[in-house]
């Protein structure tokens, strides 16, 4: 529950050692460059990226189109590859020699790209034979070729097709055309195909009706093969552009053991890419260059050991942070720890000058999410379900790891609250009794007033974080040795809601304890003064007035907060009822004989608590973050912190081991 102490590395070193010198930082993993003010006798480094960024894009297209082809295929074949997953582990020193793959990934880019614009263009081909077969289909009837249909000295002959609708039509006009003969060759659902002849004193006529019912001459007029020879060569045309297709897509996939090759060579890209635009943030004599990063305190004796094996040339020490400067924030937290503080920075970040959240946050986060779900049978799919994805990402540091961690944890919570309630999938197990009162049925009486037990419980547990977050209140005015402030604007409040707590016991009717009400409420209201009068230590005389007025009126926003532990009960409840309902038929099928209704029976109990799981988690997750953010981060937390980010610590497609 700490955040990691920040000092500062100064550096100075010949410029031709610039590139050796970040190459050792980045292998430490401990060092964030920063900004160096200016210096005397110092000029700013230019930042010259050169064609990094163009070609970093030319090869992760590359890349992609080729991940892209070989996962399609993988599917396509049922092959199951893990060989090209995400999850490519990969040596420091190979990395770092990852240059030397150069000339290999040039070639690689240019062979998978050329490959895609040649599979590009026969599916091209292929799209406008299909379009042509579409068309020539109709004509397939046609037996004779169709350049056998021409005019004669006195009439004009057209093979072409109409609509389906305007055939009749056409029939009709014909009956009064004698100068004109129709024959209809094809008919289909689409169209007809028609052959025409008219005498050439006609011919004005008969266009304007051709023209008129819809008639397009036939493409293949001139041809010299039938509608059945054009439809079959059009097909083996097609058939020819297939095999091409499948050449390039062999082509594609024979290249797919060198996708590893490809994604070091982009993250090594990359890695150059932010190293030529950390320039900026550099000065440099004629001969030298300087650089100012953070360092860990704890990883300084590292640090220092990279440098001294770049070369004796290199002249660094390390030096405390400025007291009116801000340095990163490096978190240091257990496993179990680690996985919650994603949450926090959902938020904001913690900043430097203050002490880590993440430990406490993480106690109440889980028990409120064990809470909400409060079901032994939740519990375990939360817990068995979150470790499974945990475990198979242990290898890398992702945010789906992470929220599986919370899961997992929480399921924990859930198994404890699912005992003490005696809830398994809603069923009260019948060789355990409940410690906790029923959340549908069981209600208390607070100042003569009927309200559901668990109701209470959730405000007490509210309550208690309140408390908590007053503490951390004054432990953060301690850290900074203001020990007074501490004591009336944290522990002061945190008193308050002890007292509020002991009252609220006292004010049940089966607690039967009135006392307790007497000594809670003197607590509360001493304390309360306390506050008031000392809110305005700090101010003038109206000051002290209109503080100490304030601090009273936040009495209100206290009661409010208090309340909105109340979606803690109301959550709880409709989770419970729900899988309550769905338990009770899905057993009331199961046990009643019919093989049909027990399979409707166990269909009703997986998809049902299934989905009130997802929906329960999804409404835990929301509404617990946010008693966190807005009721416990209220009272004390301050954020804004810039996490940490060491220099080449952010891989896209890789994992490196240092």
């Amino acid at each position: 529950m700490a955040i990691a102490e920040i000092g500062k590395l100064n550096l100075i070193a010949m410029s031709y050692e610039k590139d050796a010198v970040l190459n050792a930082l980045q292998r430490t993993g401990a060092t964030e460059i920063k900004l160096l003010k200016e210096t005397e006798n110092t000029a700013p480094m230019i930042k010259n990226t050169g064609l990094l960024p163009e070609c970093l894009a030319y090869f992760e297209s590359a890349l992609e189109y080729l991940s892209n082809e070989v996962e399609n295929y993988n599917k396509e074949n049922k092959i199951k590859n893990n060989e090209h997953s995400d999850d490519l582990t990969v040596n420091y020193s190979e990395f770092i020699k990852a240059g030397e793959l150069k000339a290999e990934a040039e070639g690689l880019a240019a062979e998978i790209l050329r490959l895609r614009d040649e599979k590009r263009s026969i599916r091209s081909e292929i799209n406008g034979i299909e379009r042509e077969i579409n068309s020539a289909e109709i004509f397939c009837a046609v037996k004779a070729p169709f350049n056998t249909f021409k005019n004669t000295q006195h009439v004009k002959v057209k093979l072409g097709a109409v609509p389906a609708a305007a055939v009749d039509a056409l029939s009709e006009w014909n009956k009064s055309a004698d100068l004109a003969v129709i024959k209809t060759v094809n008919k289909t659902l689409d169209g007809a195909v028609i052959l025409i002849a008219y005498h050439k004193s006609f011919a004005q006529a008969a266009e304007e009706a051709l023209t008129s019912f819809g008639f397009t001459a036939c493409p293949y007029a001139e041809d010299s093969r039938s509608g059945e020879e054009v439809l079959r060569d059009l097909n083996e045309k097609k058939q020819e552009y297939k095999k091409k297709a499948q050449a390039t897509d062999g082509g594609l996939i024979a290249l797919a053991d060198k996708i590893k090759t490809l994604k070091i060579y982009c993250d090594y890209l990359s890695f150059e890419l932010e190293k030529a635009e950390l320039s900026d943030k550099m000065r440099q004599t004629q001969t030298t260059f300087l650089l100012e990063a953070y360092v860990p305190v704890d990883a300084q004796s590292l640090v220092a050991e990279a440098l001294n094996g770049v070369s004796s040339a290199v002249y660094y020490e390390f030096t405390e942070t400025d007291k009116d400067e801000v340095p990163p924030t490096l978190y240091k937290n257990n496993a179990v720890v680690k996985n919650f503080e994603a949450i926090t920075n959902m938020y904001s970040p913690a900043n430097y000058r203050e002490f880590d959240p993440n430990t406490i946050m993480a106690v109440f986060y889980s028990i409120f999410l064990g809470f909400i779900m409060g079901d032994i049978g939740y519990g375990l799919l939360m817990f068995f379900g979150g470790g499974f994805v945990y475990l198979k990402n242990r290898g890398k540091d992702s945010g789906l790891k992470r929220l599986a961690g919370v899961f997992a944890i929480g399921g924990i919570c859930a198994i404890v609250w699912g005992v003490l309630f005696n809830s398994f999938f809603g069923i009260n197990l019948k060789f355990m009794s409940a410690v906790m009162p029923d959340a549908q049925k069981d209600m208390w009486t607070f100042m003569g007033i009927s309200v559901p037990a668990v109701l209470v419980i959730s405000l007490e547990i509210g309550i208690v974080q309140l408390f908590a977050g007053y503490i951390c209140k004054a432990v953060q005015f301690w850290r900074r040795k203001k020990i007074w402030d501490g004591i009336w604007e944290g522990v002061t409040w945190a008193l308050f809601s002890l007292g509020v707590a002991i009252a609220i016991v006292g004010l049940i009717g089966e607690a039967d304890t009135p006392l307790l009400a007497y000594i809670g409420g003197g607590i509360a209201a001493v304390s309360l003064l306390a506050a008031v009068l000392t809110a305005g230590r700090h101010e003038k005389v109206l000051g002290k007035f209109t503080k100490g007025f304030g601090a009273a009126y936040g009495v209100i926003n206290y009661a409010s907060d208090i309340l909105s532990y109340a979606r803690l009960y109301g959550l709880m409840l409709s989770g419970a009822v729900i899988a309550q309902i769905v338990s009770k038929y899905a057993v009331q099928f199961v046990t009643g004989g019919n093989p049909a209704l027990i399979i409707l029976g166990i269909l009703i109990m997986v998809i049902g608590h299934l989905f009130n799981l997802a929906m329960g988690l999804l409404g835990a997750y929301i509404h617990d973050a946010r008693l966190q953010y807005v009721e416990f981060y209220g009272r004390f937390y301050e954020g804004e912190g810039e996490l940490f980010k060491p220099l080449g610590s952010e891989h896209k497609y890789i994992s490196l081991n240092k």
